[in-house]
């Protein structure tokens, strides 16, 4: 295979250097890695585009690009200029410094570039490590996605249903707040929602007396409604949870007939 590596924590974020051992495992030794990253850290610009300035794109290396732009730029990047004659086979964002599950999902750069893979036609998947007490002190935080993620990749691959939408599916992985050895397995969940945890935001002021905002995120250890994904997460399993880019609330539209 010919992999894609992108990620939104930024091209020197040890999170990419594990996403790119678990990329090479899965192209195999015949197969390619390459890498476009965002030049710096872009947690939480979601699905955005710099549509109205260019980015500089500096290659580090052999198949190793830095972009200044988003995750999604990354894609854009990748697909029609570094790999245009070439292009990957996969797309994989991450592995994401924190969960990307429950309303996160909607905020993550990591998930951006997955969407945008999947935009452009090329599957496409997002890995995220959740961050807890059971393995903030690692060694090695990720170590969870980086023992398992390749499997569940290789599994998502084997097992990808028929895609009878205009939007592709592309899939949020989240890895457990554990060590790699306490993973029970995992789950197909739909994504959650952590009730009254919102991001928020709270003022401050420099000695000069200028007013700055401080984005804050809410408890990340509050489980969500079960088969849901944080809820997984938080008792030790893997979660996927297939996604498209589409926001359309079909429950809602035969009721919404009414008002036409």
């Amino acid at each position: 295979m010919r992999i894609l590596v992108t990620n939104d924590d930024g091209i020197s974020a040890p999170g990419l250097a594990v996403l790119e051992q678990i990329a090479t495992e899965l192209a195999g030794p015949k197969g390619e890695v390459w890498i476009v990253a965002p030049a710096f850290e872009q947690s939480g610009v979601g699905h955005c585009i710099s549509y109205t300035h260019p980015s500089i794109l500096s290659e580090l290396g052999p198949r190793r690009f830095a972009a200044e732009g988003s995750p999604a730029d990354c894609v854009l990047a990748a697909l029609h200029v570094v790999m245009k004659d070439t292009p990957p086979d996969l797309i994989l964002s991450g592995v994401n410094r924190g969960n990307n599950s429950a309303e996160n999902a909607l905020y993550s750069g990591t998930l951006g570039g997955a969407m945008e893979g999947a935009l452009q036609g090329v599957p496409a998947m997002a890995l995220s490590q959740y961050y807890g007490s059971g393995n903030r002190d690692l060694e090695n935080p990720f170590e969870a996605a980086r023992a398992h993620g390749a499997e569940v990749v290789r599994k998502l691959l084997s097992a990808t249903p028929q895609n009878d939408s205009p939007y592709r599916l592309f899939y949020n992985i989240n890895f457990p707040p554990v060590a790699a050895g306490a993973v029970k397995g995992i789950k197909v969940t739909t994504q959650g929602c952590r009730s009254g945890k919102r991001f928020s935001a709270e003022e401050q002021f420099s000695p000069n007396g200028k007013r700055f905002i401080w984005v804050k995120g809410g408890d990340q250890q509050v489980s969500t409604a079960p088969e849901t994904d944080a809820a997984a997460n938080l008792d030790g399993f893997i979660s996927v949870t297939p996604m498209r880019a589409d926001l359309t609330a079909h429950d809602a539209v035969e009721a919404l007939k009414a008002i036409e």
